[in-house]
């Protein structure tokens, strides 16, 4: 028999609160841990909470959105200094390409964090969040 917090837990998994303890990148379950240990490297558990986060799946999907994310907020001012200022094309390179790189540096952890919250939330690929007690009890039966 679990307590009434460990049921609140296993219930009570909201996606956009997950996202954004994501996006912040800390621990998507106690919201103080880090949830990564290096740039994108995902930490194996939370070192506040002990939640297991080696079950992420976040792969492809945070470089995709990121992509979509920076094309959107370079795009439209790239094209309005394009036409109305019209700078040469070495001037455009130098002042846009530093700044796209760095955006996509500064926003992929973000992104990708948002994804591990998201798929902690959903309990996808293993992040099911079974008490220690239940699984014990389901693996010697």
């Amino acid at each position: 028999m679990h307590t009434i917090h460990e049921e609140k837990q296993i219930k009570d998994r909201s996606p956009w609160r997950a996202m954004w303890r994501g996006a912040l990148m800390r621990c998507p379950q106690c919201n103080t841990g880090k949830l990564f240990r290096r740039y994108l490297k995902v930490a194996d558990a939370c070192p506040h909470c002990g939640e297991e986060l080696h079950h992420h799946r976040a792969d492809d999907a945070p470089a995709y959105l990121t992509i979509f994310l920076v094309g959107h907020l370079l795009v439209p001012p790239i094209m309005l200094i394009e036409r109305f200022y019209a700078p040469a094309l070495w001037l455009q390179f130098v002042v846009w390409a530093p700044l796209l790189v760095l955006l996509t540096i500064g926003i992929l952890p973000l992104v990708k964090g948002a994804v591990v919250g998201l798929q902690w939330a959903l309990r996808m690929h293993g992040f099911e969040g079974a008490p220690t007690a239940q699984k014990s009890l389901d693996s010697s039966s």
